[in-house]
């Protein structure tokens, strides 16, 4: 699953500034990755991670401005239309295969003699 965050925060004064900064910095320590700007993504293992994730988000709030966010399968986020632009590196690695396979621990090569 991933969970959108989308929003418009104002930045006329320095408290906004402020509020605007704290909740960026708030995104990128829970995990979110900047998808476009103010369009921030963060993959979660299942349901009830969303929904966890979505209560801190709604806790970490600032009170202005307009933030929606959005839970989507996996699925249906592999269904977005690049019109222009490069994929970010977490969009090219995320795949719906599960398979990650990691070279050189069997490798004959490495034993200890």
């Amino acid at each position: 699953m991933r969970l959108l965050v989308m929003f418009d925060l104002p930045t006329e004064s320095k408290e906004d500034l402020r509020e605007y900064r704290r909740f960026s910095k708030f995104l990128k320590t829970e995990g979110f990755l900047m998808v476009q700007f103010s369009v921030y993504s963060k993959l979660c293992i299942n349901a009830d991670s969303a929904e966890t994730i979505s209560r801190r988000l709604e806790m970490n709030a600032p009170f202005e401005g307009d933030i929606r966010y959005l839970i989507v399968t996996e699925r249906q986020y592999q269904n977005i239309i690049k019109i222009q632009g490069e994929y970010s590196l977490q969009e090219e690695i995320t795949t719906s295969d599960r398979f990650i396979l990691i070279g050189g621990m069997n490798n004959e090569n490495n034993k200890r003699e």
